[in-house]
């Protein structure tokens, strides 16, 4: 099967010459998933953006094509030339059969309309739970949310992360969905948990990393790591949070890090914090599950950390402080809440595990297309 995975910063985990970009959840999970399929023998390509790298290249048996350099064209005018033109010329260099995306925006609708109007077929999954919430929405422009609804509107198929993300989605939309796990690679080394608590993730005002600030002035005995780049609009906040961190004398903030310098943190970590007031299924718990590094947090997807044990999920920001000193202080039951993470994640995380929902998905909208069948002809029909 020739597949085509659209993820335009892709090339931060992808290829080692670009690794000190700025890395985000999905640019991985797509990146894991296409390494996986290509194992699995099939011919698998990426639609990336323009850094100024060859088009074409392969990194692991995975193809790129470049679509457009993100700071290319006059504002307004460039939606339509370089960003519009830009991907559908790379898809067509591509010429795959199957088509897949992730995360909100307006790249779902142009992949929609791209592929209806060559016969493809279209495959997208959420990110967060706000791609599931019109409410909710982290999408700026009303052409783009419209072109995102779109998108959802034509897919063949719609994968979530979680059961409560496809009940949202169903609710606000009208659409059925799938669940699908995500993907997570062992550890390279054996992990050592001399840093007490670490935080990662990009710095934006959803993920309230001024939280963090807050939690270094009440526990001064615990020793805190950051890593987070700053993101377009969010300059500020950024140099709000690095200057915020210097002034603290046990919170370390490291900036932007590579997507392989970051996962050497999540060894050396005893917690993993996450102050977000919205998420999907962070990839950060997975990486720190793997690792036997229990989750501090305010988001539980479909309350697993809650029932399997794998850290502490408390109901408001008040109660992060407690959480960290309650674990911090008992070795024996960090100890505990360790293994469990280890012993979760060796049983529902293999590629045996989490892969069979993608390839099944994927071959039932192959199957329907090559019957001349429309999977999801209406919003209310459900999904493979």
């Amino acid at each position: 099967m020739k597949i085509c995975l659209v993820g335009l910063d892709n090339l931060s985990v992808l290829a080692p010459e670009f690794k000190d970009r700025t890395v985000g959840g999905e640019p991985v999970q797509q990146t894991l998933l296409a390494r996986s399929l290509a194992r699995r023998g099939h011919d698998v390509s990426m639609i990336v953006a323009d850094l100024g790298q060859a088009d074409g290249l392969k990194y692991g048996g995975i193809r790129t094509f470049k679509a457009y350099r993100p700071d290319a064209g006059v504002p307004v005018l460039r939606f339509v030339h370089p960003r519009w033109t830009g991907l559908w010329s790379a898809l067509m260099r591509a010429d795959a059969d199957l088509h897949y995306t992730s995360c909100a925006g307006m790249e779902a609708g142009l992949l929609a309309l791209y592929c209806r109007h060559f016969g493809k077929r279209f495959v997208f999954r959420s990110a967060s739970d706000s791609d599931c919430d019109k409410s909710q929405l982290l999408v700026r422009h009303a052409r783009d949310r419209w072109l995102y609804a779109y998108g959802l509107r034509r897919a063949d198929a719609i994968l979530v992360q979680s059961a409560s993300q496809a009940q949202t989605l169903l609710r606000s939309y009208g659409l059925a969905s799938r669940v699908a796990g995500m993907l997570v690679e062992p550890p390279l080394s054996a992990p050592t948990h001399e840093l007490d608590v670490l935080w990662v993730g990009n710095i934006r005002r959803v993920k309230r990393p001024d939280r963090v600030l807050g939690l270094a002035a009440q526990l001064p005995r615990a020793a805190i790591h950051m890593v987070g780049g700053a993101l377009p609009g969010e300059e500020a906040l950024f140099a709000g949070v690095r200057d915020g961190a210097a002034a603290c004398p046990n919170l370390t903030f490291h900036g932007p890090l590579s997507y392989l310098d970051a996962t050497d943190l999540y060894g050396r970590a005893k917690l993993l914090l996450n102050t977000s007031d919205v998420e999907g299924f962070p990839n950060a718990y997975l990486q720190a599950w793997i690792r036997g590094v229990p989750v501090v947090t305010l988001i539980d997807p479909d309350r697993v950390i809650e029932r399997e044990g794998l850290g502490i999920a408390v109901r408001s920001p008040a109660g992060l402080v407690g959480a960290i000193a309650s674990l911090l202080g008992s070795p024996q039951a960090w100890q505990a809440a360790s293994d469990r993470c280890r012993r979760f994640m060796a049983r529902e995380f293999g590629d045996d595990r989490i892969l069979p929902a993608y390839l099944d998905t994927f071959a039932r909208v192959m199957d329907a297309g090559r019957r001349g069948l429309v999977v999801m002809p209406e919003s209310e029909a459900p999904h493979v």
